[in-house]
């Protein structure tokens, strides 16, 4: 008999049944990002258009508020990942949707 560990390869699929595993939609348009040596922490805001009032105090403390949506901690290991997997959406993105105007010669957006 092996003592070795038998290696098992599978595929991990979200479970997107609302009965199953209900989780909201959020919608975020800012995304802060913060590390440890153990995990990365992506915290991510929803930027609304801002007020009069507030266009005047950001210019004094320059300083926007936006609320929290969601924070989600990784753990180190699964940043390289998760690059990967953003930086291949994006190519397809980019080649699937070129001829649209706003996608044009964009850079990141921060």
């Amino acid at each position: 008999m092996s003592d070795q560990p038998t290696q098992i390869n599978f595929t991990i699929i979200p479970a997107d049944d609302p009965v199953e595993s209900p989780s909201p939609r959020i919608y975020a348009n800012f995304c802060s990002i913060a590390h440890t040596p153990f995990d990365f922490t992506l915290t991510f805001c929803e930027v609304m258009p801002l007020s009069e009032k507030e266009i005047k105090a950001a210019e004094t403390d320059h300083v926007v508020r936006a609320p929290v949506r969601v924070k989600v901690v990784v753990p180190v290991q699964f940043v390289p990942n998760l690059v990967s997997a953003l930086q291949e959406h994006w190519r397809v993105f980019s080649e699937s949707y070129s001829n649209v105007g706003w996608n044009k010669g964009a850079g990141p957006i921060h």
